[in-house]
C-alpha cells in the first residue's frame, strides 16, 4: 500500500511540473497542458477509429515481438549448446543492435508494405534483446547442478524444471520486460515513417502535420499505457505458465 502511494505521489508530482511548465510557456501549440490532453483523450476514446488504431498497432507490434522472442530463444539455446552457433550468430546480433531503427525501416519499406512494417521492425528489435539475456543465463549456468542431478537420478522433466528453467527464467523475464518497451517505441516509430492507414503511427504523424499538440501528447500517453499493460500481461502469463509447469 505504501509503495502504491509513493508511486501515485510521484506521478502527481510530475503532472504538476508538466502543468506549471505549460502555464509558463503559455502556448498550447508548443506544450499542451495535462488538462488539454485529458480533454482530448475523453474525445478520442469513444471514437470507433481510436479502438481500431489501438487494435491494429497492438496486433502488429505484439506479432513482431512474439516472433522475435521465439527466434531469440532458439538462437540463444543453440548458441549456448554449440560454440559454432555462438560464432555464427554473433555478427548478426551485433549488426542488428547497432543499425539505427530508421535505417531498418527505410530499407524494409522496399521489401514489404507499410502495414507490415512494424511487425518486421519489432521482430528485429526483440531478437537481440531476448538472445543476449537468455544466452547470458545459459552461460551462467552452474554445471555442478547437472552432476548432482545425475547422482540423484533426477528425471529429465524435473531436471529441466528444477535446474534449467529456474535459472534461465529470471533472464527471460528481464528480456521480456525490456523488449516490450523497445518494441512499442520502435514499432510506433516505424509506423510514423511508413504511415500505414489506421495505425497509431499515422495518428502521431497527422498530429505533427496539423500541429495538434494535444493529440500528439494524448496518443503518446496511450502508447505508454499500452506498453505497460502488455508488459504486465506478458509477465503474468509467463509466471502462471511457470507455476503450472512446476506443478506437473
Amino acid at each position: 500500500m505504501k509503495k502504491r502511494l509513493i508511486t501515485a505521489g510521484t506521478v502527481v508530482f510530475w503532472i504538476l511540473v508538466w502543468q506549471i511548465a505549460a502555464m509558463l510557456v503559455g502556448k498550447s501549440l508548443l506544450l499542451a497542458s495535462p488538462v488539454e490532453v485529458a480533454q482530448r483523450l475523453v474525445t478520442l476514446i469513444p471514437d470507433e477509429k481510436f479502438l481500431a488504431s489501438v487494435l491494429f498497432s497492438t496486433g502488429k507490434i505484439m506479432l513482431g515481438f512474439l516472433s522475435g522472442t521465439v527466434i531469440g530463444l532458439v538462437f540463444a539455446v543453440l548458441a549456448g549448446r554449440f560454440v559454432f552457433f555462438e560464432k555464427l550468430f554473433s555478427p548478426l546480433i551485433t549488426a542488428v543492435k547497432a543499425v539505427p531503427v530508421a535505417s531498418f525501416t527505410i530499407l524494409a519499406l522496399i521489401w514489404i508494405s507499410s502495414a507490415d512494417l512494424s511487425v518486421l521492425i519489432t521482430l528485429l528489435i526483440s531478437v537481440p534483446v531476448v538472445y543476449s539475456n537468455v544466452f547470458e543465463g545459459i552461460r551462467s549456468f552452474d554445471p555442478k547442478l547437472t552432476v548432482m542431478a545425475d547422482i540423484f537420478h533426477i528425471p529429465p522433466f524435473r531436471r529441466f524444471v528444477g535446474i534449467y528453467l529456474s535459472q534461465i527464467m529470471p533472464y527471460f523475464r528481464s528480456a521480456v520486460r525490456l523488449a516490450v518497451g523497445l518494441c512499442w517505441k520502435s514499432g510506433v516509430a516505424a509506423e510514423v515513417i511508413g504511415t500505414p492507414k489506421g495505425s497509431i503511427g499515422e495518428k502521431l504523424y497527422n498530429s505533427k502535420v496539423y500541429l495538434e499538440t494535444a493529440d500528439l501528447f494524448a496518443w503518446t500517453f496511450v502508447i505508454i499505457i499500452l506498453s505497460l499493460i502488455t508488459e504486465k500481461l506478458l509477465l503474468l502469463v509467463i509466471d502462471l505458465a511457470v507455476k503450472r509447469i512446476e506443478k506437473l
